[in-house]
C-alpha cells in the first residue's frame, strides 16, 4: 500500500492512479474495520484529521474524472461519510508529503519507468514536472544502468 505524495496525483501514470484509487478505498475499509489503514506504508494517516484523507481521495477521485475514467462515485460518498467530511481543507499531510517523501515516489515511479511498467510517454510527464528538481532518469538513454557506467 502507498499514499502517493499529493503533488503526483495529476500526473500519475494511468496504472498508478488507477491503482491509488484502489488503495483510497481499501484504506478506507480498513480504517472502518479496524480503526487504523493496517499499513507501514500508511498508517501515518492516522496522524491527520480524517477530513485529509478524503481530501486527497476527493483528488484521485477527480483526476480520474478529468482523465476520462469512471470511478464510483458511491465509494467517494463512502469515504466522505466515514471521514466526517464535512469541513474541506484543500492542505493536507503538511509534514509527511514533503519534499522527502516526494523523492521517493520519484525514484518508485523512475524504477517502474526503467523496469517498463511505466509507458515511456506517461514517464516523459513525469520527467518533465520535475527534471529540474530531482536527478531521475530521462527516458532517452538504453538504461539507467548504462548511465552510470
Amino acid at each position: 500500500m502507498r499514499m502517493w505524495h499529493k503533488d503526483l496525483i495529476d500526473i500519475l501514470p494511468q496504472k498508478q492512479l488507477c491503482g491509488q484509487w484502489r488503495e483510497c478505498i481499501a484504506i478506507a475499509h480498513n480504517i472502518e474495520r479496524l480503526g487504523f489503514p493496517n499499513h507501514v506504508l500508511v498508517n501515518r494517516v492516522m496522524e491527520y484529521p480524517l477530513s485529509q484523507f478524503y481530501y486527497y481521495c476527493w483528488e484521485v477521485f477527480y483526476t480520474m474524472i478529468n482523465r476520462g475514467y469512471h470511478p464510483a462515485c458511491s465509494k467517494l460518498q463512502y469515504i466522505a461519510k466515514l471521514c466526517n467530511a464535512a469541513e474541506f481543507r484543500p492542505y493536507y499531510f503538511w509534514d509527511w508529503h514533503n519534499d522527502r517523501y516526494l523523492r521517493e515516489c520519484l525514484y518508485n515511479l523512475e524504477e517502474k519507468a526503467i523496469c517498463g511498467a511505466i509507458p515511456k510517454e506517461q514517464w516523459e510527464v513525469v520527467y518533465n514536472k520535475y527534471k529540474n528538481k530531482f536527478d531521475i532518469w530521462n527516458g532517452l538513454t538504453v538504461s539507467r544502468r548504462e548511465s552510470y557506467v
